[in-house]
């Protein structure tokens, strides 16, 4: 994540955003947050503590009240990020409008298309175990057969990745395997014995041994021989990061310097 330089507020008490895991401490950091993090400021980001924040921590009461009125009116919740954007002064009219597109965009969105992309971003963003939150409540959905096979498949291949990321690979082992039944990628049968690599508990059976030939064996263990020999300094998080890295859901720049906080989730977890 770039650097971007605000300007300094007296804030004595930083606000605390959990789906990012980070504190801002300005008006700017929080315009920021809105106009670049979208996906994760949608569903209830304005509540009562980030009000309370805007009134007694950024100092600017007008902004709160005017706020804490357009909640309690009942009108559109959307229209309350661009009323933060547009009272800080941070971002142009122009911008603003554009964020005012996506989100009309965004909502025009299947239910269960803006969950999935919800959750991916949440992955993008190193925040696994929120990501699999989603992704396992999407699979208990009703509405999930209306998205056909090819949707389904897609989001165990998700959920497995994220699993993964926070050293869960039974459970990763097993939505990947539910994944190939959806999808019969053969991509995923090189995410299971990948799997079986790096926990030796883990057996592919006969039914994907079966599709495994002599010389995939030989490439993907070749893969595995070399991401070992580029991480043997590290720790297995890297290994990871080296085997997993093409999978189709995008990163965001720097994740991973925040392997700590991965470990810190898998034991939250376990």
């Amino acid at each position: 994540m770039s650097l971007i330089l605000c300007r300094q507020e007296p804030v004595k008490h930083p606000y605390y955003i959990e789906n990012l895991g980070i504190h801002i401490y300005s008006s700017q950091e929080l315009c920021y947050v809105i106009y670049n993090h979208l996906m994760l400021v949608l569903d209830d980001f304005v509540d009562e503590p980030l009000i309370a924040f805007i009134r007694d921590e950024l100092d600017m009461g007008f902004t709160a009240l005017k706020l804490d009125r357009w909640k309690k009116s009942g009108e559109n919740p959307d229209d309350m990020l661009l009323i933060i954007l547009q009272e800080c002064d941070y971002y142009t009219t122009v911008e603003i409008g554009k964020l005012r597109q996506q989100i009309q965009t965004i909502r025009k969105m299947k239910p269960m298309d803006y969950q999935k992309n919800k959750a991916d971003y949440l992955f993008a963003c190193g925040q696994y175990g929120k990501a699999i939150a989603v992704y396992k409540k999407m699979l208990e959905d009703p509405e999930l057969k209306e998205m056909g096979d090819g949707f389904s498949g897609k989001i165990y291949n998700n959920l497995g990745t994220a699993y993964a990321r926070v050293f869960q690979f039974s459970k990763a082992f097993e939505a990947y395997k539910m994944s190939y039944g959806f999808l019969k990628d053969i991509s995923i049968i090189q995410k299971l014995y990948f799997l079986t690599k790096m926990d030796s508990a883990l057996v592919l059976g006969e039914r994907f041994q079966s599709l495994v030939t002599d010389e995939m064996a030989r490439q993907w263990d070749a893969r595995i021989s070399q991401a070992r020999e580029i991480a043997s300094e590290s720790d297995k998080i890297e290994d990871l990061n080296e085997l997993f890295k093409k999978d189709p859901i995008k990163r965001m720049a720097g994740a991973a310097q925040m392997v700590q906080a991965w470990k810190q989730e898998y034991r939250s977890m376990a």
